[in-house]
């Protein structure tokens, strides 16, 4: 029998990025906001700072010797966020323009500034 091929996921493009403050908008931790951390676009899933706390128990180690209880902020799914504007402050979407170097860049819909 053949081994079977790894199947690949087409990656998507996903609407915020690492660094980007964002607001979550369902789910149990909506109403927070927070830095995105890290992203992963094949699974259209990011990491948010104090977002989906998930606890880990781990036993001493050499590097830990203590042990005990490690918390940390697990994935969740791009669509439940908003990315927040800094110059309005609120969460709304945004539309990709090109500046005038002919960059294209981040533009809030409801307040006009660049995000980038």
């Amino acid at each position: 029998m053949a081994a079977k091929a790894a199947v690949k996921r087409p990656t998507r493009k996903l609407h915020v990025r690492k660094g980007d403050t964002v607001e979550v908008i369902r789910g149990d931790d909506a109403g927070k906001r927070g830095k995105v951390l890290q992203v992963f676009p094949a699974k259209g899933r990011i990491v948010v700072e104090g977002v989906n706390i998930q606890k880990r128990h781990t036993r001493p180690t050499r590097t830990n010797p203590q042990g005990g209880v490690i918390e940390k902020p697990g994935p969740i799914d791009s669509s439940k966020v908003m990315l927040v504007c800094p110059g309005c402050d609120k969460p709304s979407r945004y539309r990709r323009q090109r500046s005038g170097d002919g960059e294209l860049v981040r533009v809030c819909v409801r307040c006009g500034k660049m995000i980038d």
